[in-house]
């Protein structure tokens, strides 16, 4: 696992899609792991702009996010479908909605749901650059603190602290959704790269567990520790003192 502090939000989210174009660039059927929330906003801003400075045709490209919330309508404007589409997908008329993958968390059955879209990773994956955010309790995806490092897609429940760092979003804390689906553990370690961003102070604290190199299921984010290629960009804000 490597470190780098690249100083700024700025370099450090601009890096993150840099590295999103090139991998596209290098392969047009590329398959990309995808997040949401705050923290990735500006990367999705400075992808969009690289996109279009180079012309891409994204027909060919899957994508694979994260986790979607339980609860709500996909329509819904804080869906993470939502959220992808404005930030992302509607940009661009050529990509394939058919490669466009989120887990549906209005459906009835969401066991099934949870298997179909881990099986639809197998399928279509593996994934080839998968980004990561950090919660400010290490989680990664919804995988909160004591979840195995085994798990597959599956219906997770919410902390209140994730909760909490979600209300921001949303009118009313009583209207944050409490469950979500989201890629296990050993779902994300199937990438054959890993990056995780994170910036600002209040994901200071996570990082410096983080690099303290203990692994366990309390920092679910310790267990990059067991994959060959990850990169964990920050700032300087995010960086602890050495």
């Amino acid at each position: 696992m490597r470190f780098i502090n690249l100083g700024t939000k700025e370099e450090a989210c601009h890096y993150v899609a840099n590295e999103l174009l090139k991998q596209m660039i290098s392969d047009h059927q590329s398959v990309l792991g995808l997040a949401t929330g705050g923290t990735m906003k500006d990367v999705y801003a400075r992808l969009v702009e690289l996109i279009q400075m180079n012309q891409l045709d994204l027909s060919e490209i899957k994508t694979f996010n994260l986790d979607e919330y339980i609860g709500i309508d996909s329509d819904h404007p804080e869906s993470y479908n939502t959220y992808m589409h404005q930030v992302l997908f509607d940009h661009f008329s050529s990509w394939n909605e058919e490669h466009i993958h989120l887990p549906n968390g209005s459906v009835e059955q969401l066991d099934v749901e949870a298997e179909r879209y881990e099986a639809l990773i197998d399928e279509q994956g593996p994934i080839d650059v998968q980004i990561l955010g950090i919660g400010e309790n290490g989680h990664i995806g919804f995988n909160e603190p004591g979840t195995s490092f085994n798990s597959l897609t599956s219906v997770v429940n919410l902390t209140e602290s994730t909760i909490e760092a979600n209300s921001r979003y949303f009118d009313d804390v009583n209207e944050v959704p409490k469950q979500a689906i989201s890629m296990g553990i050993k779902s994300i370690l199937k990438a054959k790269r890993i990056i995780l961003l994170a910036y600002g102070p209040k994901k200071k604290e996570a990082v410096q567990q983080l690099l303290s190199g203990e692994i366990t299921t309390q920092l679910p984010a310790s267990v990059l520790y067991n994959h060959p290629s990850v990169e964990v960009i920050l700032d300087a804000d995010a960086y602890p003192n050495q």
